[in-house]
């Protein structure tokens, strides 16, 4: 898949006023408000803003943090990490490689095989169901 890059207009062109927020400003959604955070359907979470496929629901578990959390990415996600140093705290961004947008954070409090949270907005987020 090519690297996606495109304008602020192409992208508001594209996505509604909350995805745009998120994605493309770093921004959150309100907790336990997120289509996804109860949605444990089978499929794959691809990135909203670009189709590429992030996670499994096989990895996906209830947190109770209020935002989808899944404890591990697709094998050739390559999600990328960079330190952000916002609201006054050290946490880990997490990326798309494909075209950038914000997914959320990633925090080493979760649950085997790993023990990684990461933490997602919903609307960083379309789900696939397995038999797409």
């Amino acid at each position: 898949m090519a690297k996606v890059s495109k304008t602020d207009q192409d992208w508001r062109d594209q996505l509604d006023e909350e995805t745009f927020r998120v994605t493309r400003q770093a921004g959150t959604e309100r907790p336990f408000t997120g289509k996804y955070n109860e949605h444990f359907d089978e499929g794959v979470y691809h990135c909203v803003c670009c189709d590429h496929p992030l996670f499994d629901s096989s990895s996906k578990f209830h947190s109770g943090c209020g935002w989808p959390s899944y404890h591990s990415e697709l094998k050739d996600a390559g999600i990328k990490q960079r330190v952000d140093d916002s609201h006054g705290m050290r946490r880990t961004e997490l990326l798309c490689p494909n075209c950038d947008a914000h997914l959320g954070h990633i925090f080493n409090d979760g649950p085997p095989p790993t023990g990684m949270r990461y933490c997602i907005n919903s609307v960083s987020l379309v789900f696939k169901p397995r038999s797409e």
